[in-house]
């Protein structure tokens, strides 16, 4: 079971990859699909919220795609699960007493513990554990040495 919701597992993935796999030049979405097996019709919503809440920066053209707004050292797993979790109201909220005065406030208890967790977790964090775990960056391939 997760904690997360898909979009925001998406998101974190999706973050991670451009953090991981960029170097100097831009990620491509099709790039993130391939790698990650997420769909181009539940990615690109996810990139889009992520450039708009300032942790990517999108570059059109050719060679266009995204890159991380801010050092990765500086972007937490907290902030990117937060932007996705964002919503307009309370969706789905329970009238009843048992809901509104017990369940939601447990929950709401542990959601606050977990993204304090999350926010003490940077994608420098997530890339080292990559370097650790033996996957394969594309990193060195994608530098740009031009002057």
């Amino acid at each position: 079971m997760s904690v997360l919701t898909r979009r925001a597992q998406v998101a974190v993935e999706a973050v991670l990859d451009i953090a991981y796999h960029a170097g100097g030049q831009p990620v491509q979405s099709r790039e993130i699909t391939q790698r990650q097996g997420i769909g181009p019709r539940a990615l690109e919503p996810v990139l889009q919220k992520l450039v708009k809440g300032g942790v990517l920066l999108a570059e059109r053209g050719k060679r266009g795609g995204y890159r991380l707004a801010r050092e990765r050292r500086r972007i937490s797993v907290g902030e990117v699960a937060r932007l996705m979790a964002a919503r307009a109201g309370k969706q789905g909220a329970s009238a009843s007493p048992l809901g509104r005065d017990v369940v939601r406030p447990v929950l709401s208890g542990i959601e606050a513990e977990l993204f304090e967790r999350l926010d003490r977790l940077s994608f420098e964090e997530l890339c080292q554990r990559a370097r650790e775990a033996g996957v394969l960056s594309l990193a060195a391939e994608r530098l740009d040495y031009a002057i």
